[in-house]
């Protein structure tokens, strides 16, 4: 079971990596005996400071990129493989986003712009560049991993985030596309809907209203560290190899309720 669930010789890469769920799932695939696991965000020192973080787990890698555009997409790309001289990505996990509230009548057209552009353009640019890296590292009974963060807000029906809720089910919807696309090159892609877990994006509302949204979960309560890192480690390990196409929520059974 320790070998099943290894991740012992692979490299990963995680988008938001510098805090929140990306952290977690970092230190996860760290901990699980990935080989090194780059993490990326805008902030360079940002990266810095969580790569030393990382590094009392294993070879953490400070990637600075902002995967907001295109260029910045495969400007990170590009980054990678210099670094990689032409050895292989076995894992993928496309983690950086964003969200914005704001009441129907005013929802500014920006917001809709910078959410899907992060949420759902990113992934798919991203995915596409580093293509030849990831099918370097895909063999048959152990494929190259394409982990997607979407959101139980792409199941369910939240209320004033619209832009978040559209680019985080159209993800859901591409993960599959893509699994089926890929699949024949050994190349797995899956999602994970995460439902309320501490992070930035999370704080101001966990802060206010934590108290009710752990009692509205079945589990009663909010999200762990290890909650997420064990369902990113299950996917990017032999024990998730034949497991493609899908959107995992981790959220407690609210998307049940």
């Amino acid at each position: 079971m320790t070998d099943l669930f290894s991740l012992a010789g692979k490299t990963a890469l995680v988008t938001g990596g510098t805090r929140g769920i990306g952290l977690m799932i970092a230190r996860g695939l760290l901990q699980a005996g990935a080989a090194k696991v780059y993490v990326s965000s805008r902030k360079p020192e940002a990266c810095e400071q969580a790569a030393e973080e990382l590094s009392q787990y294993g070879t953490a890698i400070p990637v600075p990129a902002n995967v907001g555009t295109e260029e910045g997409c495969l400007g990170l790309a590009e980054a990678v493989a210099s670094r990689q001289g032409g050895e292989p990505l076995h894992i993928l996990v496309n983690n950086a986003g964003a969200t914005w509230g704001a009441p129907l009548e005013e929802f500014p057209a920006h917001a809709w712009d910078k959410v899907v552009d992060l949420n759902l353009k990113a992934p798919f640019y991203l995915t596409r560049a580093l293509l030849p890296l990831l099918r370097k590292a895909a063999v048959p009974d152990d494929p190259a991993r394409v982990i997607n963060i979407g959101s139980v807000d792409g199941i369910m029906t939240p209320g004033d985030r619209y832009s978040y809720t559209a680019s985080k089910a159209g993800l859901h919807q591409l993960t599959r596309v893509l699994a089926k696309e890929l699949g024949p090159e050994a190349i797995t892609v899956n999602a994970v809907a995460p439902g309320p877990f501490e992070s930035k994006m999370m704080a101001a509302t966990l802060e206010a209203f934590g108290d009710a949204i752990a009692a509205a979960v079945p589990l009663r309560r909010i999200g762990r560290p290890d909650d997420m890192a064990g369902v990113a480690v299950y996917l990017a390990s032999r024990a998730g190899a034949f497991v493609t196409g899908t959107v995992i929520p981790v959220d407690g059974g609210l998307t049940a309720t």
